[in-house]
């Protein structure tokens, strides 16, 4: 696949602390900033911890801080990392790419949204709500995979988490990205097990879609 041969995927083969990974990113975009490291698509899991993004200013979406709260420079409010959540971590120059933060954005959805179309789990964009939904048992809509990205010098971190077999009552610590209005949901809960290897194939099957978007 010519299209992305330069980019390196890597696996975390056991959980990674919040903080460490943080630690890593961004030491890896400084140096692909600096022209000294290759774009990277890294797959993770972390230890259960909310963390709170550029637009977490309220206080009471923090409901219980039964986990580690890491303050952290990517868009949105708070979300929940833990067990049982495909993390994705996008780190790609978009100087090469088209300069768009929304049409980033945008084309990152549609690439979660494709990878667990190859699962069979139907999902979709819904206006004025960033993320990833779905419709749970019951037929409402229900949030399975956040956005949170950031982009500085036109190279890109963070990412996507992934709901596919987390405790969902973990989230109740917080208000997910601010919309209290909407519960989450899983790939678990919604009777289609997924193992992080079985989704990690379908981001690679749809990743050249994305990266036509991105040209």
């Amino acid at each position: 696949m010519p299209m992305n041969q330069d980019i390196e995927w890597r696996v975390a083969p056991e959980p990674i602390e919040y903080g460490a990974a943080l630690a890593e990113m961004e030491a890896h975009v400084a140096a692909l900033t600096a022209g000294t490291a290759p774009e990277r698509i890294w797959l993770l899991e972390h230890p259960s911890v909310y963390t709170a993004g550029t637009s977490a200013t309220d206080a009471g979406e923090l409901i219980d801080p039964r986990f580690p709260v890491f303050r952290t420079g990517r868009g949105g409010r708070y979300t929940y990392h833990g067990p049982g959540q495909r993390i994705g971590y996008p780190m790609l120059d978009l100087r090469r790419r088209k300069r768009d933060v929304r049409g980033y954005v945008h084309a990152v959805e549609g690439w979660v949204i494709a990878a667990l179309g190859e699962l069979g789990i139907e999902a979709f964009r819904a206006e004025g709500r960033i993320g990833i939904w779905t419709l749970d048992q019951t037929g409402r809509e229900a949030k399975i995979g956040a956005i949170g990205v950031r982009i500085r010098q036109w190279v890109t971190m963070h990412g996507f988490a992934v709901n596919l077999s987390p405790n969902l009552s973990d989230f109740n610590g917080i208000v997910p990205c601010g919309i209290a209005e909407f519960p989450v949901t899983s790939a678990a809960a919604l009777g289609k097990p997924v193992t992080s290897r079985q989704f990690d194939s379908a981001l690679r099957a749809t990743f050249l879609p994305f990266l036509d978007a991105l040209s």
